[in-house]
């Protein structure tokens, strides 16, 4: 058998502060609610207080995931935090989450594939374990504070985004379940279509690009709404057939949660049940980075999963990015 990781903890956090969907009834005075509860699932998200960073969210979620994995931050070897909302342009958020946890011995780094890094950095852990065995221990982070990026003028955008942090701790696999594959897919011709376009080289902040908003999420245009239907069975399939499993082998689905009717679309053309999702976005909104973690995190939490289980991460985000795993789950809950 290949070497391969597995997942020994996991962790979330949300900021205290609840925002309802009534908020943004009394705001646009219309009825918002109806629409984001019907179609999108959205009931309610948490908002980081003005003084807080995204690293700020990321710590407890840390140190719970280290806690449930018996770690202490001394031991971890490496931090990966995938963020599309990071402290700063640079240093890394992964540094500063070194430093507030006192991981010494930690290397760090960021990655930024949108709402498909945690994903893509659970696949990123997998790869440095099964490469390098000097690291053991890995902290994985998929992190969002993007209600610090929203556009008050479009009602669309602003009611669906939020903020949290999920945490993985990831080991070499034993006899506690394994990383069975995983497949980044990307489309980007439509890198323009959504994202925070302003901060960069391309177009720096000046007062002209403040004046007319340009630093703030923009859904400039729209990408097709079957893409996340039809690209995540797709990508399911074609882990099943390298380990030669079924669709319905599948236990769990931890899938981007900004629409429901998405989710609903791609488990029907999987010919699978809809409650095989675990879904959050109900209390939580849409958390982009941190949300595929912290759907996971939530069923750790509700002690869904059980040692053997296959489950199936899907992420999906701006770029457009999309990144799929098949692991099989390690141990009881």
């Amino acid at each position: 058998m290949k070497p391969s990781a597995t997942i020994v903890g996991t962790g979330m956090y949300v900021p205290e502060k609840i925002v309802k969907n009534d908020f943004f009834n009394k705001l646009y005075n219309k009825d918002i609610d109806s629409f984001l509860r019907q179609q999108r699932n959205i009931h309610e998200r948490h908002f980081m207080d003005a003084d807080q960073a995204t690293s700020d969210l990321i710590v407890p979620a840390a140190e719970e995931a280290l806690k449930n994995a018996g770690l202490s931050a001394r031991d971890l070897d490496l931090i990966v935090v995938a963020t599309d909302t990071p402290d700063y342009l640079s240093p890394s958020t992964a540094a500063v989450v070194q430093y507030k946890l006192g991981a010494v011995n930690a290397g760090t780094f960021d990655i930024n594939s949108a709402c498909a890094g945690f994903v893509t950095a659970v696949d990123l852990g997998h790869k440095y374990i099964t490469a390098d065995p000097a690291y053991k221990n890995i902290l994985v982070v998929g992190a969002y504070g993007m209600s610090k990026y929203l556009n008050y003028d479009d009602f669309k955008i602003a009611t669906l985004f939020a903020d949290g942090a999920s945490a993985v701790v990831m080991q070499p696999a034993k006899d506690n379940g394994q990383v069975l594959a995983s497949e980044l897919y990307t489309e980007g011709q439509y890198h323009d279509y959504m994202g925070v376009y302003a901060g960069g080289t391309a177009q720096p902040i000046t007062h002209e690009v403040v004046e007319r908003r340009g630093h703030l999420l923009n859904f400039a245009k729209k990408i097709p709404i079957e893409t996340n239907g039809k690209h995540w069975p797709r990508l399911t399939h074609r882990l099943l057939d390298r380990v030669r499993k079924r669709p319905e082998d599948i236990k769990h689905f931890f899938l981007t949660q900004i629409n429901i009717n998405s989710i609903h679309e791609a488990l029907d053309n999987l010919k699978l049940p809809r409650h095989l999702s675990h879904n959050i976005m109900d209390r939580y909104g849409y958390t982009g980075s941190a949300a595929v973690g912290m759907c996971l995190a939530d069923a750790v939490r509700s002690h869904k999963l059980k040692k053997g289980d296959l489950i199936c991460l899907l992420g999906s985000g701006g770029g457009l990015s999309m990144a799929a795993l098949l692991m099989e789950w390690g141990y009881d809950t």
